[in-house]
């Protein structure tokens, strides 16, 4: 999983990173297989984890999750998260900003979604479109990108020092893929409701995403908020990546179990 993370302060390309990259997992449907058998592990330990966390009631996970259309933000959603009790975890989705949070900075809307303690806490898409759809459609300067990446970290680092961990993804799919996804959603009627022509106009734009993507990446990971590079064009493997960090920062966390009340002697208590 150290190869998915990007170094502070490192200069990197994409062009270093395989989106069909499977790891020790062959592409076939043994490797598949054996891939979707390990997820399924991680997910019984993460469900295990996230009932600490949410007893406990003294961290949260923030995982911010990035990509371009059809990197599959939704599917990893659905496919990691899924023994996860509902109590204790959040999804936010981030669209297009409103006039009243446009009015205000652009921080404002992000941090009213955090997570509380106790909470795992999803972006589907998140405070990092404000630094990237905006710079590749030239709507702000890169002087004020560079100010909202200080911004980002300062923002960042608060909430760790809070007590919420930090993950973030970048679900990494080629550009062979994506069309092969959005034809998928043209033939498919289950999936035509997710089309947007928008996303067409955005392909257009693809290299320019890219760039916007490696510079973004570069200047906000942190020690303490690292941002992954997650090879998602086999979601079987997009999966097991993303649980596999999941569980490992929340392993990291070292909950304990919260005491059972003072003054009660379980050995002898007697229900009747």
């Amino acid at each position: 999983m150290k190869g998915y993370r990007i170094k502070p302060g490192a200069r990197f390309a994409l062009t270093e990173f395989d989106p069909d990259d499977t790891g020790n997992y062959n592409k076939d449907d043994d490797g598949k297989a054996k891939a979707k058998a390990a997820t399924a592990e991680r997910i019984v330990t993460l469900d295990q984890l996230q009932e600490r966390l949410y007893a406990n009631g003294s961290r949260a996970l923030l995982i911010v999750l990035q990509g371009m259309d059809t990197s599959g933000k939704d599917g990893t959603i659905r496919s990691v998260m899924t023994g996860v009790n509902p109590q204790g975890c959040t999804v936010v989705s981030f669209k297009a900003p409103s006039a009243e949070e446009l009015s205000r900075d652009f921080l404002w809307r992000v941090h009213k979604q955090v997570p509380a303690k106790g909470q795992i806490g999803i972006f589907n898409r998140s405070h990092y479109e404000d630094v990237l759809i905006t710079r590749v459609h030239g709507w702000i300067s890169d002087k004020e990108a560079e100010r909202r990446f200080g911004q980002i970290r300062e923002f960042e680092e608060l909430l760790v020092e809070q007590g919420t961990a930090i993950l973030k993804f970048f679900l990494y799919i080629s550009k062979d893929e994506q069309k092969a996804r959005l034809e998928s959603r043209i033939r498919d009627p289950d999936k035509r409701w997710k089309w947007s022509s928008g996303d067409l106009e955005e392909r257009k734009l693809w290299d320019g995403y890219m760039t916007a993507f490696e510079e973004v990446i570069a200047a906000t990971s942190t020690e303490r908020a690292p941002w992954y590079v997650v090879p998602a064009n086999r979601k079987w493997y997009r999966n097991l990546v993303v649980a596999e960090l999941v569980v490992q920062a929340l392993t990291a966390m070292k909950l304990s179990r919260p005491p059972a009340p003072k003054g009660v002697n379980f050995d002898r208590l007697h229900i009747v």
